[in-house]
């Protein structure tokens, strides 16, 4: 029997129950059993089930060692439903599968399930696929974009334009209006960058759908925090009751908080179950319908030897939150963290451990799919043991995050872009554009006009370099002669344009030189005649 890990992308919750499936069809041990004087060949009894299920699902990577027998019997009921197994007389569909000797077998038919191929929405339903920024070279550090295939040629440049270049008299020089809906972007596309990457995913399309992320959400969750790092919220009509906030806080501080108040024996259960009973009141999980896809596909990143991969891949996650959602999250996890780590507790349940209860109490009201999903629950478990593990790490701000989403925000409002002018000498009177956007990307350009735009940029460039050496004030004459040979030298069109006086001079300096004769040496001539 052999496993494997299923790691992040479209249809994970799928994926894993074909993969449990296969697992409990080719390793659950068949045997010859005897009921009510009959003989049945290759089944196996509910017990026995239960006992090798959950086994395995503690042993498997997937899950963990936080899976109960409990949750072992309900994934049974749920393979008894599916048409997984059935029973000795064939009969299935229902979930009346109790922890006993009640028969079972396999059926011939295949139990796995269908993974839908992913569809890309066409044009014509209106659907546009957004790029991703994580696919463009150096967006962060402001770079040229790169060339596709079809030679689009694709610049990041201070002006934020694309195209033939402008002549410089045509111009002026204003600083970049910065909209509102371009700081959201920015905070929305960085973030979702970064989770890509850790992710891995070639987009993060196939585990998000990204018209549901609003980016005030994120600027709101990184940025509005108390001293405790816990979200604030401008509409206190969305924050807890204030007599849930009082019993959490009873529980969390154990037995030191408001010593004043009633108590009896078993005071802190009833406090416990008022607690539970408003969170599994609440009309939808903590992680919301709309991310459950990407939370369970950031389950496959829990591994030991992954774990800060993990950490900092539920950080990005939960930034995506509604701030009322990541407020009630983090409260409740620190309630569950700090109980679980009280000594002094009491036992709230006389059968099962603190830690295992709060797990398996709160992991339904934190996790769920908005269909019917059979393994939500075992999925749910492990997650919220390791939020609750690691909460202060994973529900805290990255700083690091922050700082380059400042940092960009800050650099484009106080750079320089070029602006054309208020009027057109062809066209005498235009009126002025409009400040330009913040960044303008591709326009599919010909070859030509690819390799045209290369080499003016280029020649613009040395220009500027040439006139900043003739008029550079605080150079001494004989640097500035040496550094203008050794230009003229590599870039004589360009010097010629500049000075061209200098034409002449240069060409009849280029002439080879012409050496002068060898003198003949007299040699003495010695006559025949004495």
């Amino acid at each position: 029997m052999s496993s494997h890990i299923i790691t992040p992308g479209p249809y994970r919750a799928t994926k894993l129950w074909n993969e449990i499936t296969r697992l409990f069809r080719s390793g659950m041990p068949l045997k010859k059993h005897r009921q009510n004087l009959r003989n049945y060949s290759s089944c196996f009894t509910a017990l026995a089930a239960v006992d090798w299920l959950h086994q395995m699902l503690c042993c498997n990577s997937n899950f963990g060692p936080d899976v109960t027998r409990q949750q072992t019997v309900q994934l049974l009921k749920k393979f008894l439903k599916n048409h997984v197994i059935e029973d000795v007389k064939g009969r299935w569909g229902t979930e009346d599968l109790e922890d006993n000797t009640t028969l079972y077998r396999f059926p011939s038919t295949s139990p796995l399930k269908p993974i839908p191929c992913p569809t890309v929405p066409s044009a014509s339903k209106g659907i546009k696929k957004r790029s991703s920024f994580r696919d463009k070279e150096g967006f962060f550090k402001f770079k040229s974009l790169k060339k596709n295939e079809q030679e689009t040629e694709c610049q990041f440049q201070e002006s934020g334009q694309v195209g033939e270049e402008q002549d410089p008299g045509e111009q002026q020089v204003q600083r970049r209006d910065l909209t509102g809906d371009d700081e959201r972007n920015i905070w929305r596309d960085t973030t979702l960058t970064h989770l890509q990457k850790i992710l891995g995913v070639a987009s993060l399309d196939e585990v998000l759908d990204q018209r549901c992320i609003n980016p005030q959400h994120i600027i709101h969750n990184m940025t509005k925090v108390n001293k405790h790092g816990v979200v604030t919220l401008d509409d206190k009509t969305d924050d807890l009751p204030h007599w849930v906030l009082s019993a959490m806080k009873s529980l969390a501080n154990w037995p030191k908080y408001d010593s004043a108040q009633s108590s009896y024996p078993g005071f802190e259960r009833d406090v416990f179950k008022t607690v539970s009973d408003y969170f599994y009141s609440l009309p939808r999980p903590l992680l919301t319908y709309e991310l459950y896809e990407l939370f369970i596909n950031v389950l496959g990143l829990l591994q030991p030897q992954s774990e800060r991969v993990a950490v900092e891949a539920l950080q990005f996650c939960t930034l995506l939150l509604p701030p009322a959602s990541r407020r009630k999250l983090q409260l409740l996890m620190r309630m569950m963290a700090r109980i679980s780590q009280n000594v002094d507790m009491p036992p709230l349940h006389p059968a099962i451990g603190t830690r295992t209860l709060m797990v398996h109490t709160f992991s339904g009201c934190v996790l769920g799919s908005a269909d019917e999903c059979d393994l939500d629950e075992l999925l749910a478990t492990r997650l919220v043991s390791f939020l609750m593990d690691h909460q202060q790490s994973v529900l805290s701000v990255p700083e690091y995050l922050l700082g380059a989403i400042n940092d960009h925000v800050q650099y484009l409002r106080t750079s320089q872009v070029p602006v054309e002018g208020t009027t057109n000498d062809a066209g005498g009177g235009e009126p002025a554009c409009a400040p330009l956007p913040m960044y303008t990307f591709c326009r599919q350009i010909s070859g030509a006009e690819f390799e045209q735009q290369k080499l003016s940029c280029s020649q613009k460039a040395m220009q500027d370099l040439l006139e900043m050496l003739v008029s550079d004030q605080n150079m001494t004459e004989k640097d500035r002669r040496k550094r203008l040979k050794k230009f003229q030298k590599q870039y004589p069109d360009i010097y010629v344009q500049r000075f061209p006086s200098t034409e002449k001079a240069s060409k009849s300096e280029s002439k080879p030189k012409i050496k002068a004769p060898l003198l003949i040496r007299k040699t003495k001539t010695f006559s025949i005649r004495s």
